[in-house]
């Protein structure tokens, strides 16, 4: 993947996408539009972006949008952009957890792709659900677990396949932040207000909103499934109705251990997404706040660092890489990356075949299983930790 100034011939082909919320006031609605865009694989064509429709129309009219396809609600786009000869081939549902799955449903009844932020719904009754609905459909769903689309972390998930680090023995992965260590939903500040209400968050709050992404991490690098968990969720603000601090244990398939911490009261830390896994032979190590460095450990010998675009870099990474090594790529190329990785697959749906083999973006079993975490999780810590299946 690589950065050009010209236009590479599919302003015809370019896939057309809708947007259900991400209107005003929206960060993450935001990123994926821009995500979308970065590649030159989609043109967004319509949406249902606002809880009312006057906001929606405002929101839409702001981003240059047809009036004629600024809707009031995601029934009425599923309903009309389905019966339209260029009506859009995929949508992206932008809105709060409890909101994915009824937009979800409709779209993919229409028979339009479905690109879901992440949980994938409140509960793991819906989410597999919306997997048997999806599996009928035959359409794309893709869950934007954007950090898999970091062109280290393709690296680190390849030398853990090909055996570079033996058997894996260890894992330990967090993601600490601190923009919730004091009651920010109690002044009225939108993304705390949901994502502290159990009503539209589920019943996971700090395990749902990035313990799903650490989770997430490490199952893509590590590859083995994690079948049982013993966790301890803490609500350390007073007043707050969902955790804000975790620590999960993890038993692995083949043996091994694990640890997850996700906390969002954890003061001096913004976005501090990491992960270290060790193994027989190595160890690798990679942080999301410095995302285009790996540190590589081999028995016996000094520590490496690989980086993104090196001599080091081997072809999975270099899929995801647009320029040259020392120049930062971060959050946004990395969401992009899981962008283009999906258009390639529409494309492949187009002509009836089969996307190449090295494509590769988080689907909805990957939101199913995230879901199938997060429960087992707070059954857990609601037996004082006692081990819990998965």
């Amino acid at each position: 993947m690589t950065i050009s100034d010209k236009n590479d011939g599919n302003s015809d082909k370019r896939i057309r996408l809708g947007m259900v919320g991400g209107g005003e006031g929206a960060f993450i609605g935001a990123v994926h539009r821009l995500a979308a865009r970065m590649d030159d694989h989609y043109s967004f064509v319509a949406g249902a972006l606002s809880s009312t429709p006057e906001k929606s129309l405002r929101s839409g009219a702001s981003l240059g949008l047809d009036p004629k396809r600024i809707y009031g609600t995601f029934e009425e786009m599923a309903k009309k952009e389905g019966r339209r000869k260029d009506g859009i081939e995929a949508v992206a549902i932008v809105t709060p957890n409890h909101k994915h799955a009824d937009p979800a449903l409709v779209f993919l009844k229409a028979g339009i792709h479905v690109i879901c932020d992440k949980p994938l719904t409140t509960s793991l009754k819906e989410a597999l659900k919306l997997q048997t609905a999806a599996e009928k459909s035959g359409k794309i769903f893709a869950v934007t677990h954007n950090y898999t689309g970091y062109p280290m972390v393709r690296q680190a998930r390849a030398m853990v396949a090909s055996g570079e680090l033996g058997d894996i023995r260890s894992v330990h992965v967090e993601y600490a932040q601190d923009w919730l260590a004091e009651p920010l939903e109690q002044t009225g500040q939108k993304q705390a207000d949901w994502r502290t209400d159990p009503s539209r968050s589920g019943a996971g709050g700090c395990i749902g909103d990035i313990g799903t992404h650490a989770y997430n991490l490490a199952d893509f690098i590590v590859g083995i499934p994690v079948i049982e968990v013993s966790a301890e969720l803490t609500t350390f603000v007073q007043g707050r109705r969902l955790d804000d601090d975790t620590h999960v244990r993890l038993h692995y398939a083949n043996g091994a251990k694990g640890t997850l911490w996700a906390s969002q009261i954890a003061i001096g830390n913004e976005n501090a997404l990491s992960i270290r896994v060790y193994g027989t032979k190595g160890g690798i190590a990679w942080s999301q706040e410095n995302p285009n460095y790996l540190q590589v450990s081999t028995i016996g010998k000094p520590t490496q660092t690989f980086t993104r675009g090196g001599p080091h870099s081997g072809a999975e990474a270099s899929r995801m890489t647009r320029i040259p090594a020392g120049h930062p790529e971060g959050y946004l190329e990395g969401f992009a990356n899981i962008y283009s990785e999906i258009a390639h697959a529409i494309r492949a749906a187009r002509s009836g075949t089969e996307p190449d083999a090295s494509v590769l973006f988080p689907t909805i079993h990957d939101g199913v299983k995230g879901l199938a975490f997060i429960e087992a999780a707070v059954v857990s810590s609601a037996k004082a930790g006692r081990w819990t299946k998965i």
